[in-house]
C-alpha cells in the first residue's frame, strides 16, 4: 500500500518511496507458510473516505476554537471519539488472526495456480468483513518490459486488484474457514507466491486495517499445451490409431477378457475347467484368461517438430495429457536425461508428473 497519491507526484518520485515501503513491509514480515497477525505486522491508516473525516475534524476544531462555540467544540470531541473507537475495533477485527498455507496447486500458462488457505480465529467475538487478495500487480510488472509497464501498469493494477474473483470477502469469522484463492500466471517455471494482503475496514470504514503475508512455498507451471501432428518418426501410433480402453493388440495372463481353450494338464485348477465342454462329451477344456496391455508410446524431446524450445515442452505438455487421458502407457524423454531416468506410466497422476518435469525444465 502507498500512502502517497500517485495522481499527483510524478512515478520517479513515488518509485523509491514505494519500493523502500515494501522492503520495510517485507523485513517485517518474514516468509512463512503461516502467520499470526499481531502489533508487528498489522498496519492501520485513513482510508481516503476517512481522510474527509479527518479534514472535518479539523476544520470543527478551528472553527470551535476560532468562534469560541463550545457547542461546535463539543461536536468535534464527539467525532473525535467515534474515531478513536472506530480505530480500536478495526485494529482489533484483524489483530490475532492465523493464516495458514494448506496448498498450492499446478496450472498451465495463463490459467490461475489456486492457492488454499485455512483462516482461524480464536476469538470469542466473530470478526467481520475480512478481504483477502494476493497483489496481482507485481506479477504483472516482472512480465512487462518498462516501457509498457509504464504505459499499461495503472490502469493493469487497478483492473487486477479491484476484480472480485480475483479476491475473496469473508463476511463473517469465527473458528474456521477454508478459502481459495487464484493468481495469475504468465511464464512458465518456479512461480513465487506474491504477498498476500489482509484487510478490514469494519464498522464504519474510516479506518483500514490491513497486514502483508510473504509464503514460502512456491508453485510450479507447466507449458500451454500445443497441438501438433503425431508423426511416426516420433511416436509408434497416430493420435487416431491410439488403442483405447479394450483396443490393445497385446495380451498378458490375467482374469478379465477370455481368450482361448486348452487340453487339461494334470494340475491346474479346476475352477478353469470347461464343465460345459465335459458335460457335451468333448473331454476336458481349460478356459485361459488374458488383460489387455497398451503399446508403450515416447514422448522424446528432440522429436518434437517445434523448432523453439518452449514450444517444444508446450508439445509434450500435450502428448503426455493426451495419453494420460487415453491411459497409454508411455515415457517422456527430456534434454540432459538419461533413459534410465524416464519412468514408465500410463495414468493421469503419471501425466500431472510429467507436466512438473516440464515445468521444472531448465
Amino acid at each position: 500500500m502507498t500512502l502517497l497519491p500517485r495522481t499527483l507526484l510524478p512515478r520517479t518520485l513515488t518509485q523509491p518511496i514505494t519500493q523502500a515501503l515494501a522492503r520495510w513491509f517485507a523485513k517485517r514480515a518474514p516468509k512463512s507458510d503461516s502467520a499470526t497477525l499481531n502489533l508487528r505486522n498489522v498496519y492501520i491508516f485513513f482510508r481516503r473516505e476517512g481522510l474527509l473525516f479527518a479534514i472535518l475534524l479539523i476544520i470543527t476544531f478551528i472553527a470551535g476554537i476560532n468562534y469560541g462555540n463550545n457547542l461546535v467544540l463539543g461536536l468535534c470531541f464527539y467525532l473525535i471519539s467515534i474515531w478513536l473507537i472506530s480505530f480500536h475495533v478495526t485494529f482489533l477485527h484483524i489483530s490475532g488472526l492465523h493464516v495458514q498455507l494448506l496448498e498450492v496447486t499446478m496450472a498451465e500458462v495463463g490459467a490461475p495456480v489456486w492457492v488454499t488457505l485455512q483462516v482461524r480465529s480464536e476469538s470469542r467475538q466473530p470478526r467481520r468483513q475480512l478481504m483477502f487478495r494476493f497483489e496481482q500487480h507485481q506479477l504483472d510488472q516482472q512480465e512487462n518490459s518498462e516501457h509498457e509497464y509504464k504505459r499499461n501498469s495503472k490502469r493493469s493494477r487497478k483492473l487486477l486488484n479491484n476484480d472480485p474473483k480475483l479476491q475473496v470477502l469473508l463476511p463473517r469469522v469465527q473458528d474456521e474457514h477454508i478459502i481459495r484463492l487464484p493468481i495469475m500466471t504468465y511464464k512458465r517455471g518456479q512461480l513465487e507466491l506474491p504477498k498476500l494482503t489482509v484487510s478490514t475496514v469494519y464498522p464504519l470504514g474510516i479506518m483500514r486495517a490491513w497486514s502483508y503475508i510473504y509464503f514460502a512455498r512456491t508453485a510450479w507451471v507447466y507449458p500451454k499445451p500445443l497441438a501438433f501432428d503425431w508423426q511416426t518418426q516420433y511416436i509408434t501410433a497416430s493420435l487416431d490409431d491410439l488403442p483405447t480402453s479394450g483396443q490393445y493388440s497385446q495380451h498378458i495372463q490375467g482374469q478379465d477378457d477370455f481368450e482361448r481353450l486348452d487340453s487339461y494338464v494334470e494340475g491346474e485348477s479346476l475352477a478353469r475347467v470347461s464343465w460345459a465342454h465335459v458335460a457335451r462329451g468333448q473331454g476336458m477344456l481349460t478356459k485361459h484368461f488374458a488383460d489387455p496391455i497398451g503399446h508403450e508410446q515416447s514422448l522424446n524431446y528432440a522429436d518434437m517438430p517445434a523448432a523453439h524450445h518452449e514450444q517444444k515442452l508446450a508439445q509434450l505438455a500435450h502428448g503426455a495429457i493426451t495419453l494420460g487421458s487415453l491411459g497409454v502407457p508411455f515415457t517422456m524423454q527430456l534434454p540432459n536425461e538419461s533413459r534410465t531416468e524416464s519412468a514408465i506410466g500410463h495414468d493421469e497422476a503419471f501425466a500431472q508428473a510429467c507436466l512438473l518435469r516440464l515445468a521444472q525444465s531448465s
